[in-house]
């Protein structure tokens, strides 16, 4: 076993060839976007390496057991020259019950290979939609987006434009748990994305300076869209939310016919009987401020978290500019060119959204997804794609897919990549229609053993060359040279 000193030297030249090698690999600047990609890629494994393995120096540094200081003392002692003796014979016997064993120097682990052997890895990562990289694909995210309850429905050109504009959503769709999902899915898709596309982007930095900003902007109650409610300006028409305030039901309406319809309700007026028992004669000024002030101090601490989401994801989106630019014009382009075009490029025909059609109440009790006319699709079409079978995935985190389709599609998207990518395994065709955890690390255990099957083997790779110039590997040179035929 090697000292802690040896251990030291080792983990210091490590750290200092893998600097060399992403250094080196930054020296190339590739013109192309795919040898581009695989370049950052793997800058950041080398990134990530350094920092791996200079914790693990610093664990060394600390020398909690005190061996590094037992080894020194041992080295400093009259007897360091027995010491010395002692390592080389124990150095002599590995050499000895190992005689044949292959080193590999340590710099040859990091001699640049063809960028194309690493330009695999993306084929995986990647939907078709995103174009390695160039381009966002928000379609899931928008879907989510326009079945929320309460909000103006957009096409998804202007959704690329408006994603990020979270004050123009009303606030009762805010409080609610779909709009809280969707925030959650469009935040995770962001990161997911930037590390992907730009992998040598620091994301906690951006979203870090974004939540700072926003604790600074929160605590002096200017935070765009989530003032309080004695900050926003009252339209001409519109009730002060002050005398839409129930007292008895701690409760606060949007409406004055709503509120009207309320106070006449069975609640309203069983909560009002529960409030006199307490010994309450009346609603005064006094009890209405105070009732308010609480409802509006535990609203603000609920709605904390939503609108630190929604900052970091504000963040994000405004960080990805140039990309939205790049997606809005890519999303245009495939709207102006003709249905062959589409079908040449491979791509699925898509009818853009309607805009400007008067919004009316959908009446949808099954539940069926929206077409491109912002409707219900028909029960019969909605049968014939298997839209009602569910597909769950262990690796999405028991996320249900409705439909082959969707399912199948889902293994090169981003929530299936990012779970993978979690358990340590990569993302490759492999590991298609593959939706269990346990089911996964089997066949990753599987293709590791396989791969370690096909490693070096001397008698065929290496190469002998006879007085004529002719090159023959190892093993069938050595059975010419027995039988005399070289």
């Amino acid at each position: 076993m090697e000292g802690q000193l040896e251990l030291l030297r080792r983990t210091h030249e490590e750290i200092e060839r893998v600097e060399d090698a992403a250094v080196a690999e930054l020296m190339l600047k590739p013109k192309a976007h795919r040898e581009k990609l695989a370049v950052e890629h793997k800058v950041a494994k080398f990134l990530e390496r350094i920092h791996s393995r200079s914790r693990f120096l610093l664990d060394l540094y600390k020398d909690e057991d005190g061996s590094r200081k037992t080894e020194i003392a041992a080295m400093s002692t009259p007897n360091e020259f027995t010491e010395f003796y002692n390592r080389l014979k124990s150095i002599k016997d590995i050499h000895r019950r190992n005689p044949n064993e292959i080193v590999e120097p340590m710099e040859l682990e990091f001699v640049r290979h063809n960028v194309q052997e690493h330009e695999h890895e993306l084929e995986g990562m990647f939907t078709a939609e995103e174009g390695l990289g160039r381009f966002l694909d928000l379609h899931a995210l928008h879907d989510q987006y326009m079945n929320l309850q309460g909000i103006e429905r957009v096409s998804y050109v202007h959704f690329l434009d408006s994603f990020d504009r979270f004050e123009e959503i009303p606030l009762q769709v805010k409080r609610g748990q779909p709009y809280k999902s969707y925030l959650e899915n469009l935040r995770s898709y962001l990161e997911h994305w930037i590390s992907r596309s730009l992998p040598l982007t620091n994301i906690a930095e951006v979203t870090k300076a974004a939540l700072d900003r926003f604790q600074t902007d929160w605590e002096s109650e200017s935070v765009s869209g989530w003032e309080p409610r004695e900050h926003v300006s009252k339209g001409d028409g519109e009730d002060d939310p002050a005398d839409l305030f129930c007292a008895a039901c701690e409760k606060r309406f949007a409406k004055r016919t709503v509120y009207d319809a309320h106070l006449s309700g069975k609640k309203h007026l069983k909560a009002s009987e529960t409030l006199l028992k307490n010994g309450v004669s009346a609603v005064t000024p006094k009890l209405l401020l105070e009732k308010r002030m609480a409802i509006e101090r535990r609203d603000r601490e609920n709605d904390k978290p939503i609108a630190a989401m929604e900052a970091q994801a504000r963040a994000l989106g405004q960080f990805l500019n140039t990309q939205r630019d790049d997606t809005k014009a890519n999303v245009e382009r495939k709207q102006t060119i003709t249905d062959a075009e589409r079908e040449d490029e491979g791509e699925e025909v898509e009818i853009p959204a309607v805009e400007g059609e008067e919004e009316e109440k959908i009446y949808n009790p099954l539940k069926l997804p929206l077409g491109w006319d912002g409707k219900p699709i028909p029960y019969w079409l909605y049968k014939l794609h298997g839209l009602s079978v569910e597909y769950p995935c262990e690796i999405c985190g028991n996320f249900v897919y409705m439909g082959r389709k969707a399912f199948d599609r889902h293994f090169q998207e981003w929530r299936h990549a990012h779970g993978m990518r979690a358990l340590g395994i990569p993302n490759t065709r492999q590991f298609h229609d593959i939706t269990l955890i346990e089911d996964a690390y089997a066949l990753w255990e599987k293709l590791k053993a396989k791969n370690k099957t096909e490693e070096f083997n001397p008698e065929v790779v290496e190469e002998y060359e006879d007085l004529e110039g002719n090159v023959y590997n190892r093993k069938t040179y050595e059975d010419l040279v027995r039988q005399g035929i070289i």
